[in-house]
């Protein structure tokens, strides 16, 4: 009884991950850069002082047509350099602005808040929004924008992590193989998820969806958008695999920080529909399979585990290489244990407590 389980559970896997590679895989056409838009790059801050600099350098070197370029970078009440360190680098830069939130827009709170801020205030008409721990490559605004036909609202992209550990490089598959499986639901025609350090919208959509403030609240507040601008059904949101719209942001540097991200994800995930909580749930019962296999040990399972492993070494392997990036065999190991372990434990976690602890903030 538990091989024939393993076997259906491993085999919807695999053909669910199928379906998202083939989705992830497709392809879309560019407008040309005399038609690029005007586009507005949002960064929220908060306590950032380590990483904003990057940030900061990176975004001073995007290439993009004259005059059609904004960024804003919201300081949003940090208590530490980090506005001190955005005044003095962008003094003599005028396509950048600094802004505080000054106003508490509709019941939003923490970053959400902020984005909002910042785009009341901004002129672009697409917008752009990255975080402060993440660099971009110089292409990416333009590689963004020109995505851009007339029928597309949202352009979501790639993000991995920096990494010099075991650690890092094992959250560096976790940011590309969940990445993946969000371009290929949207691609398909059902957004399943997104990540707000490298997405992108139409401020006429944003402002058709009636903006954050009529949106629901939650933790995960770029999906939200994601969401109300796909009820619309009337754009098209898409989700390309293009090198030159890569992120890199930092990864968490220990267990607990880790913990709080994938909880606060976990939390956000709870508004997912049908088939969202499908996925969900085939994925818990292909990793508890794999767990058990020392309590059913037989030739059959322990083949059935091998072949889930491989399916998700390929998986990511093939977008490592369409990103020009490289995956180590040790990491991918300390990913799939990862993986397993999180994947179990986090709904007991998001569903015992909702509480949410971010960036020093409490969300329930």
């Amino acid at each position: 009884m538990f091989e024939f389980l393993f076997l259906i559970s491993v085999s919807i896997y695999f053909l669910i991950l199928i379906i998202f590679s083939i989705g992830a895989a497709k392809k879309y056409p560019k407008i040309s850069k005399e038609n690029l838009p005007g586009i507005t790059v949002v960064v929220a801050a908060r306590n950032e002082e380590e990483n904003i600099l990057e940030c900061l350098q990176s975004l001073d070197a995007l290439k993009y047509p004259d005059g059609k370029l904004e960024i804003i970078i919201v300081n949003d009440s940090s208590t530490d350099k980090t506005g001190q360190i955005i005044d003095e680098f962008i003094s003599d830069k005028p396509i950048f602005k600094s802004i505080l939130p000054g106003k508490s827009i509709g019941n939003l709170k923490g970053k959400a808040n902020a984005i909002a801020n910042a785009i009341d205030a901004c002129t672009g008409e697409i917008i752009l929004t990255t975080d402060a721990d993440c660099t971009v490559d110089p292409a990416w605004a333009e590689t963004i924008a020109s995505y851009y036909s007339e029928e597309v609202a949202f352009v979501g992209g790639y993000t991995t992590q920096s990494y010099s550990t075991t650690f890092g490089g094992m959250q560096a598959i976790d940011f590309v193989y969940l990445l993946t499986v969000a371009a290929g639901a949207m691609n398909l025609g059902k957004p399943l998820s997104c990540i707000g350090n490298n997405m992108s919208y139409r401020k006429s959509v944003y402002e058709e969806v009636g903006g954050y403030e009529k949106i629901p609240f939650s933790v995960t507040e770029d999906f939200q958008v994601l969401m109300a601008i796909h009820k619309l059904k009337k754009y098209k949101t898409i989700y390309p695999l293009d090198v030159n719209a890569l992120v890199t942001s930092k990864p968490c540097p220990g267990i607990k920080s880790l913990y709080k991200q994938k909880k606060r994800w976990g939390v956000g995930g709870l508004h997912s529909d049908f088939i969202g909580f499908v996925v969900m749930v085939v994925a818990y019962l292909a990793q508890l399979s794999v767990l058990t296999v020392p309590f059913f040990f037989s030739s059959v399972s322990l083949y059935l585990a091998a072949f889930k492993i491989l399916t998700d070494y390929f998986f990511v392997y093939l977008v490592f290489r369409k990103l020009n990036l490289k995956m180590r065999y040790t990491h991918f190991a300390a990913f799939e244990i990862y993986y397993i372990f999180y994947v179990l434990i986090l709904p007991f976690a998001v569903l015992i407590k909702k509480k949410v602890e971010w960036k020093g903030r409490e969300y329930i």
